[in-house]
């Protein structure tokens, strides 16, 4: 039987999830919901409806699965939390600091209705986690490095576009080369936020608006841009739709560390990704911890889970036994 999986928000993220599970041959799509009116969204899987968020508790018996959709700006804190109480739930939630407050919300609303909830699935926080912990495990005497980009973050340009005055942007997150050359070269060096990325948004604001505003509170804005330098362009309409609509995207993971018995050994594990679409990448690891989060729920668990608990033969449609004699 395939799980049947809702999807909340049709923006990026929401196509992306609708392509993935249109791939998955143990999953079915049974809704879309969204703010709008739904005769106004127009998605690809013939026969599926298109349903109102209002109207949203009619299906709880009819989804096994809600992939949320939303930005972590101002969506996801209180989508997750609230959806976490009629349906098993997946989102891709990554304002870092702001997990653990995220987890503690979304794990008690899960577990009183007795679901599961994944939070902060997709490549970082989720992939690039992961590797982050398995590192860490393997060589405990190093240090950690991420690197972000260059490419478009979904989250930081959902982030910008909701400042007041904003009509449409994109930020664009930039390895400083040199740090990553240093640490690529095993020079372990010593690096704040500022020494390793650059920011670069480009803003088409609305007539009018307040653009030395705009510019400053992008800058100021805790948790996205104000520890970093941050160039801010603002552009025509006509630019940006030229220029600017691309999802490309990547990163490193790096863990440098040494082993022996005066640590005369060194030793480098770099993960990377490079991504023509980061909605569509993002969205296939949602799609693929929804197929876990409905496994452990039939299994009994409950409550709130990240990447880090959940064990890699959940995320596959392979049984047991084709795990271990193709892919271990």
């Amino acid at each position: 039987m395939s799980t049947r999986i809702g999807i909340l928000g049709y923006g990026n993220l929401g196509r992306g999830t609708e392509l993935a599970v249109k791939e998955a041959p143990d999953m079915e799509l049974a809704a879309v919901f969204t703010r709008r009116d739904p005769s106004t969204v127009k998605i690809l899987t013939e026969g599926v409806p298109v349903v109102n968020t209002k109207d949203i508790e009619e299906w709880k018996d009819k989804i096994d699965v809600l992939i949320i959709c939303g930005g972590s700006a101002t969506d996801l804190p209180v989508m997750t939390p609230k959806y976490a109480e009629m349906f098993n739930c997946i989102d891709s939630f990554d304002t870092h600091a702001r997990i653990p407050e995220h987890f503690a919300n979304v794990d008690a609303a899960a577990k009183k209705a007795e679901k599961v909830a994944i939070i902060s699935c997709g490549w970082d926080p989720g992939m690039f986690s992961l590797n982050r912990v398995y590192a860490n495990a393997i060589l405990p005497d190093g240090k950690d490095y991420t690197f972000w980009g260059k490419g478009v973050s979904q989250g930081h340009s959902d982030a910008v576009r909701r400042i007041d005055g904003v009509k449409n942007a994109k930020q664009y997150t930039i390895p400083v080369e040199s740090a990553l050359e240093a640490v690529r070269n095993g020079e372990n060096p010593e690096l704040t936020v500022r020494q390793k990325h650059t920011r670069e948004c480009f803003v088409v604001a609305e007539e009018g608006a307040d653009l030395a505003r705009i510019e400053k509170e992008i800058k100021e804005m805790p948790n996205y841009f104000d520890e970093y330098d941050t160039t801010v362009h603002f552009i025509s309409e006509e630019e940006f739709n030229k220029n600017h609509q691309g999802m490309a995207h990547g990163g490193f993971v790096f863990r440098s560390g040494k082993t022996g018995v005066n640590k005369e050994h060194n030793h480098i594990i770099e993960y990377s990704l490079k991504l023509d679409s980061n909605p569509e990448f993002t969205t296939n690891v949602l799609v693929a911890y929804a197929r876990a989060a409905f496994r452990m729920y039939k299994e009994g668990m409950k409550g709130c889970k990240t990447v880090l608990d959940i064990a890699p033969a959940y995320l596959s449609e392979k049984s047991g036994e084709e795990l271990r004699a193709h892919l271990l």
